[in-house]
């Protein structure tokens, strides 16, 4: 059985502001429409980001599981998240391999995880 993650739902108060604020964050995220549905949602690469309500059976915020993206410069991509007004929740922590990780919370709470080598700090 071939496994791997198709979608990842993000639940938020606003879902226009929502679509358009991680388009900025993920600036290679191409936005999608299915007219059938009247839905927009953001792939990357070929996982599909859904921007949906939060309600109350799911509110947004950090609850439980954080999705971890692969970046290719810790760093660069910290820096990105942060003048997006993406404030660091956890970390950074020096994993395997001389990668790095860390959480940083997106404007409704909601956990982006990163991953990735360090500029400049591999080996640490």
């Amino acid at each position: 059985m071939t496994v791997f993650v198709s979608a990842v739902l993000v639940h938020v108060a606003d879902v226009e502001a929502g679509l358009s604020w991680y388009q900025r964050a993920f600036p290679s995220a191409e936005r999608r429409r299915l007219e059938a549905f009247d839905f927009e949602y953001l792939k990357i690469g070929s996982t599909h980001l859904e921007i949906v309500p939060a309600d109350e059976k799911v509110a947004s915020g950090a609850a439980g599981t954080v999705v971890y993206w692969q970046v290719e410069d810790f760093d660069r991509a910290l820096a990105h998240f942060n003048d997006l007004g993406a404030p660091l929740y956890r970390g950074p922590l020096a994993i395997e391999d001389g990668l790095w990780m860390c959480q940083v919370r997106d404007p409704w709470g909601n956990c982006i995880g990163l991953r990735g080598p360090r500029s400049g700090a591999k080996g640490l």
